[in-house]
């Protein structure tokens, strides 16, 4: 008898419907809450997508990954509804089986917010082996539904670009730009956005945006693994779905055989809705991240970090020329600094890479003696490593085994000079936990900047069925890693790096407590990646360069700062040897955030003119904290002289210039408005008391 399940968690309501046959359907997850004969009649596929390899599709399907045959044999078992027990999370299951494999999805809906976590296990119980080619992790059918019209008049989608240099660039189009027509009750082309490789994050992030303007709602969604990950967004029975997974065979060429007894469980990803649109999808996904994340003291104190590398040393640290930006960072108010790479070398590094030991030229008196200075001045000393390489040159890699390495083709991974360690491999692991426990215990070190400048591909075909499934067992046995680094040292701070924001996905940021945004060197284009990054990492997890240059003037410096006010100061440049103007300039910004990093921590970021682009000569980005607004404001070119930052839904009863407070501001507020009249390349920080 077809049974229809409903049931609501912090205003999603979701309806499950189990068929006559034993098919489960999702008709309808959202905020609006409709009667039983309001529901979208679709759901005309089922609950979850798995392709097997004994199985094809049952529909004229193209690039889709809707409608797999094995999915359409799946028949219900069980669901069950449960809180955790300090009543934080409310877990939501199914269970489905056909040919005695059993696949369990899994609702994960956390406490006054607007998401789901969602993620799939497949459990082979039968005598044969299943080989598993696709395993969605999230299938949404009618997510356009709602509203007058048409999916294609209105729907719009945004997805952060991102690459080296240029991270976080948001951009929106018509799903009908995007190459979504409407052209019959459904098409074969999907909008398929996804990554392959190791680089998780090299092209887009993660992540998407999907409004229904004539229904007033809004979804988010994430992808939460640092490999191969996919979403698509297409069209069925005239509607548009979403389905969310890690790699699969089309794109990742992933695949992975299943013999009896033998489980796999999806990427975990996220699904946020909102009725308040961008801000308001990226308020529900920022709690979200905040509630996954492991709980740590340094997203609690947010500690100001100096590094030694970008528009600095760059590279090539030595006593001599640390102890004056030693003693300059620490009279400026930092409370971190990190020696970066080149430490382990006398000369060139690059592919060098792998042993960790200090070099002996650069420091006569030992590595210890710049750390020791460091936490003389009150700072915790941190190294730079990238622990999942070794270089080809190091002469420990030619010592180890192969099934140390990812491999090919019987041979061993090279790209940009070093090879790929695999982290499934036990001895790797216990190898560079031991990197680890040498910098912590000897050393003294309380902060890792873990750093990753290589694409290694598809993935290896050590002890894997498939090249991408090597990967995916590396990925997680990496991870797993983390886990036990963290769990030995919970105080230790290690940043998340990848040629700056190259793996930016909280299958990472859920371990670490801090991500490097970008390595972007030109302060005026770090600008717009900083406006823009905290849509996708949380902004007290959002590590951005501030470099005033040797010869910076004041209205130069003060603009390096207020990129990195709102977030994570990421404190650089030649601090000791910039002007005694452009010094205090620094210092004052510092004073500054540790005012306001308490409020940080919990602030929503708001985005009132729009998501930043390279080519805007005014924008700005803000934080919400309830009773006050952080919102800054940069003009890079433009030839109007004066910017208008409306404020939805507030009434401003004062606004005020926080930093700098001794160059010359003009700006004025009515009603939600704020005014700012500003110099090309200048910026400002302003609190507004709503």
């Amino acid at each position: 008898m077809a049974e229809l399940i409903r049931f609501s968690e912090n205003g999603i309501n979701v309806a499950l419907k189990i068929n006559d046959d034993g098919r489960v359907r999702l008709l309808y997850m959202g905020l609006k809450e409709l009667a039983d004969d309001q529901l979208p009649s679709g759901g005309a596929y089922g609950l979850v997508q798995v392709k097997t390899a004994d199985y094809g599709y049952e529909d004229h399907h193209g690039a889709k990954h809707i409608t797999a045959g094995f999915s359409e044999r799946l028949r219900y078992v069980s669901h069950s509804d449960t809180r955790s027990a300090d009543g934080k999370q409310r877990i939501f299951t199914v269970t489905q089986q056909a040919d005695d494999v059993y696949v369990t999805s899994h609702f994960i809906f956390h406490s006054g917010i607007a998401s789901v976590r969602s993620y799939t296990t497949v459990e082979n119980r039968s005598e044969n082996a299943v080989t598993l080619e696709y395993v969605s992790s999230f299938n949404m059918f009618g997510i356009s539904a709602g509203g007058e019209g048409e999916w294609d008049t209105k729907c719009n989608i945004s997805f952060p670009h991102n690459t080296w240099l240029g991270e976080a660039q948001w951009r929106k189009q018509p799903v009908t730009e995007l190459g979504l027509s409407k052209v019959g009750g459904f098409t074969i082309k999907p909008l398929i956005k996804s990554s392959t490789g190791s680089f998780a994050t090299d092209e887009f992030l993660p992540v998407g945006y999907f409004e229904n303007e004539a229904a007033g709602t809004y979804v988010m969604w994430q992808i939460e693994n640092n490999g191969s990950w996919m979403w698509e967004v297409g069209d069925q029975s005239d509607e548009l779905y979403l389905l969310l997974s890690g790699p699969c065979q089309d794109t990742a060429g992933w695949w992975k055989k299943l013999e009896h007894g033998e489980s796999f469980e999806s990427a975990p990803c996220a699904v946020v809705f909102s009725n308040d649109g961008f801000d308001g999808t990226v308020a529900e996904i920022t709690k979200y991240r905040r509630a996954i994340r492991r709980p740590n003291i340094d997203n609690d104190k947010l500690p100001v970090i100096f590094n030694d590398y970008m528009n600095c040393l760059g590279g090539d640290p030595t006593t001599q020329k640390l102890f004056p930006l030693i003693d300059a960072a620490a009279k400026a108010g930092c409370e971190y600094f990190c020696i970066d790479c080149g430490w382990y070398s006398d000369g060139d590094w690059w592919t060098g890479v792998g042993e960790w030991m200090p070099s002996k030229s650069r420091f006569p008196g030992g590595i210890q003696e710049p750390l020791n200075y460091i936490r003389s001045k009150g700072m915790i000393p941190g190294l730079w490593l990238e622990i999942e390489v070794m270089g080809i040159h190091c002469p420990l890699a030619n010592k180890l085994p192969d099934d140390w390495f990812f491999m090919r083709h019987g041979k061993r991974v090279i790209d940009h000079g070093r090879y790929q360690l695999d982290f499934s491999n036990p001895d790797v692991r216990a190898y560079t936990l031991g990197v680890i426990d040498r910098l912590v215990c000897e050393y003294g070190v309380g902060y890792i900047k873990m750093d990753y400048n290589i694409e290694a591909g598809i993935g290896t075909e050590c002890g894997s069925d498939s090249l991408c499934d090597g990967l995916l067992r590396h990925n997680r046995a990496y991870l797993a890693w983390l886990d036990e680094v963290f769990a030995k040292y919970p105080e230790l701070t290690i940043e998340c790096c990848s040629s700056g924001a190259m793996r930016a996905t909280y299958a990472l940021l859920s371990r670490h407590s801090i991500q490097s945004s970008s390595d972007q060197t030109d302060y005026l284009k770090n600008a717009v990646i900083a406006a823009a990054s905290s849509a996708g990492i949380c902004p007290e997890q959002c590590a951005v360069w501030a470099y005033p240059l040797r010869n910076a003037d004041v209205e130069n410096v003060a603009l390096n700062m207020v990129n990195a006010i709102l977030v994570r100061i990421h404190q650089s440049g030649h601090l000791a040897e910039i002007s005694p103007e452009g010094f205090e300039m620094v210092s004052e910004a510092i004073s500054v955030y540790k005012q306001i990093r308490n409020d940080i921590k919990t602030a929503l970021p708001i985005y009132p003119t729009g998501m930043p682009h390279f080519s805007d000569g005014w924008f700005s980005f803000g934080l919400d904290c309830g009773d006050k607004i952080y919102l800054a404001v940069w003009r890079i070119d433009g030839e109007e002289d004066t910017f208008d930052i409306p404020l939805k839904n507030i009434k401003i009863s004062n606004a005020e210039c926080i930093y700098p407070v001794s160059l010359e501001t003009s700006y004025s507020f009515n009603g939600n408005t704020l005014t700012a009249g500003l110099k090309k390349r200048t910026a400002r920080l302003f609190r507004i008391e709503k």
